[in-house]
């Protein structure tokens, strides 16, 4: 029999029909760092117009998971992209060193800074488990096929860019941002220090509520603005609120001035009682406590109850009714207990009134000796024996459990206080920085649009940075105050200048190094080096100048951030503020949000639902690959979905993918260019109709892009 399939001619090429990604893709990734791809493309492009992605710095702690994956990926695509379009597009990935993680980790393994330890052995231990953790992240990254300065990242725990943060809280102090003040902040008790609002997420917590009378001391001058005396038993004026540890702190009860406050006569299970309630409100209220049998006596405004002297509920201290626009009739009594310790509103309102804070909650959120019977009660564990002590006085209205959303440290996830702290704020207000940054806002692009709204909005919103921490393992923040005037040293700026040098070659040691009279020389017995440490965010806040401005391959501003959508309130947010601050303009030009990866179902991942997605897993089953597809392939807008099932629909989809590639080379197999290219007035027309087709797809696809 005759063969004739040397006549036929069938596709032929190399390229084989298996993926087989987990074994190929280590092999691909070893040849492009020894040719030093790279590098080379850099070369190539050298001279060309830039595009700077400046990378938000993961924190280097822990492996990556699959929501680090997506954002890495992310970038590399866009940069990649932005070269093969002819940009200069270099990638230098970064790195959040500093901060309390670290710390928790180091304290479990050698112990507590200055107890166990020396701080300087506490510090380098913490940089060295950092170096450790970078590394693990590092070959991830790489792993994923992302390409970059590996061998040259930046780090915030690097001397220079130590040294850099220091220098720009001295631009910031130069302008006139920076202040001290005596105010309420989000405190971690785990952690003993306090968080900026960008390090506050919210979860649900089970709380106590309770209702408590604040009995009248004077019931004639009670009565006298409701023109009645009728009635029979005590007056109080009853709160309700959901901290029922901060009761210890409380200084005062809050009225609304302009709100009908009711006289109401009822039995709540102790006899006949008169109690003050907001007279919209004593429906509600009283359908809430069970009572069916009152009577309103009178009504009066709450301007006419300012002043009233009340009995604390069990401290043998009285308080006042003051007047506060805070109070208003959504939910409670209409009257609030006031604690200025623990409450921003509250602060504000006792500053109107000459009332101060009592500090009665340490650092480790236990009780003062001050607080009495509740001396050493943690309060986390205080409500039960408050609620026991306004019980055995006979002031506990109503007790109930109930279930809300409650701020909690991002990085412990323990719940947050708040505890009033001598701290170094950012000023929103003093130097018009936030009118400043909300118009420059203005002038970056979004994508999605509606991320300018958000940003403008978290700028609205947001109070004064507390940027000081009181750590270990942090850039410190390099100032000396006046021991009597507490007014920084006249010579600041030149004195930061110096720090920052020393920082340059020893790392943040150098400040605690440094002897205070070898900078100071005669005024160092009237100054006091200050012992805070910066927020972190401020720190990844700095990396545009302490980064792109010093690295020659870089640019300043940024082209792009990238980063997920809780940024708006974090990097974002820091990163504008700091550059506001010191450069007076935005470090971005434009700024692309992703939403949060979700498992199929469109559920939050979990370990104790179970349903996380490693990325490792991933890479080590189908092939990195496949997860670059999934994430090429899925809308980052929103929530992105990923399961077992929709990856293995990512395989289906790369096998077709590559079934094509391999049809087509070998079909162009024995294609050669210089011979075989037709021009297109020569194609036949089909031929060019289906150029056209391809031509006009290329283009609607760069337009998208």
């Amino acid at each position: 029999m005759s063969d004739y399939k040397h006549t036929l001619n069938l596709p032929e090429t190399a390229f084989p029909m298996r993926g087989n990604l987990a074994k190929r893709e280590p092999e691909m990734l070893k040849r492009w760092q020894d040719l030093d791809v790279y590098g080379n493309l850099r070369k190539q492009r050298e001279g060309r117009e830039k595009f700077v992605l400046h990378d938000g710095p993961p924190y280097a702690n822990g492996s990556i998971h699959i929501g680090h994956a997506v954002n890495k990926i992310l970038k590399d695509m866009i940069v990649k992209s932005q070269g093969f379009m002819g940009y200069d597009a270099p990638y230098v990935p970064g790195w959040d060193c500093h901060g309390l993680p670290i710390e928790h980790k180091v304290e479990q393994e050698i112990g507590k800074a200055g107890v166990k330890v020396d701080y300087k052995t506490f510090r380098q231990a913490c940089r060295d488990y950092a170096a450790k953790q970078i590394e693990g992240q590092k070959a991830d990254f790489i792993r994923l096929g992302v390409m970059g300065e590996w061998d040259k990242p930046y780090l915030t725990m690097d001397p220079k860019v130590e040294a850099g943060i220091v220098r720009a809280l001295g631009k910031i102090v130069a302008k006139g941002h920076l202040v001290r003040g005596f105010k309420p902040v989000y405190w971690s008790v785990v952690g003993q220090s306090a968080l900026a609002e960008a390090e506050v997420e919210y979860q649900d917590k089970t709380s106590t509520q309770i209702d408590v009378r604040f009995t009248a001391v004077d019931q004639g001058k009670a009565l006298a603005p409701f023109g009645t005396d009728s009635g029979e038993g005590d007056v109080s004026v009853v709160i309700w609120t959901t901290t029922p540890w901060t009761i210890p702190a409380n200084q005062a009860v809050s009225l609304n001035a302009e709100l009908q406050y009711a006289l109401v006569q009822a039995d709540l299970g102790q006899g006949q009682e008169r109690l003050i309630l907001s007279a919209d409100m004593v429906e509600g209220v009283m359908s809430r406590w069970e009572v069916g049998q009152y009577e309103v006596l009178g009504t009066c405004t709450g301007s006419e109850l300012e002043h009233l002297a009340l009995q604390h509920p069990f401290y043998d201290k009285q308080v006042p009714v003051i007047l506060g626009d805070h109070v208003s009739t959504e939910a409670g009594t209409g009257a609030v207990h006031t604690a200025p310790d623990h409450g921003m509103e509250d602060f504000e309102v006792g500053k109107a009134y000459n009332i101060g804070t009592i500090n009665l909650v340490q650092a480790d959120g236990t009780y003062t000796s001050a607080a009495g019977e509740l001396a050493g009660v943690h309060v986390y564990k205080a409500d039960e024996p408050v609620c026991a002590a306004l019980t055995r006085e006979g002031k506990l209205v109503r007790s109930e459990k109930f279930r809300h959303s409650y701020p909690h440290c991002w990085r412990t996830k323990t719940p947050l206080i708040y505890r009033a702290t001598p701290q170094w704020f950012i000023s929103m207000e003093k130097q018009n920085l936030r009118a400043d940054a909300i118009e420059a806002s203005k002038g970056v692009l979004c994508v999605p649009t509606w991320g300018q709204n958000r940003i403008e909005a978290m700028f609205q919103q947001s109070p004064d940075w507390c940027i000081s921490r009181q750590r270990t393992w942090g850039v410190p923040i390099t100032l000396f105050i006046h021991k009597e005037t507490q007014e920084l040293h006249p010579d600041t700026q030149a004195l930061i200048e110096k720090v920052a040098k020393h920082i340059e070659v020893d790392g943040i040691d150098a400040w605690y190094d440094i002897e205070t009279r070898s900078l100071l020389g005669d005024d160092a017995d009237q100054y006091d080096k200050v012992t805070d440490t910066l927020d972190v965010w401020f720190d990844s806040g700095v990396s545009h100048a302490a980064v792109l401005e010093e690295r020659p391959s870089l640019g300043w501003p940024a082209d792009l951030y990238l980063e997920g959508s809780d940024q708006h309130r974090g990097w974002f947010q820091s990163s504008l503020l700091v550059s506001m601050g010191v450069e007076d303009r935005s470090p971005f030009k434009e700024v692309l949000t992703h939403g949060f990866v979700v498992d199929g179902e469109g559920k939050k991942m979990s370990k104790s639902a179970g349903n996380v997605v490693s990325p490792q897993n991933i890479i080590s089953q189908k092939g990195a690959d496949v997860l670059r597809l999934w994430v090429s392939s899925t809308s980052y807008f929103d929530d992105m979905k990923i399961s077992d099932e929709i990856l293995q629909r990512t395989v289906e989809s790369y096998r077709k993918f590559r079934n094509t590639a391999k049809f087509i080379l070998g079909n162009i197999n024995d294609f050669n260019c210089k011979d075989d290219l037709v021009d297109i007035e020569d194609m036949q027309e089909i031929d060019r109709w289906a150029v056209s087709r391809v031509n006009n797809l290329l283009k609607d696809v760069e337009d998208a892009f």
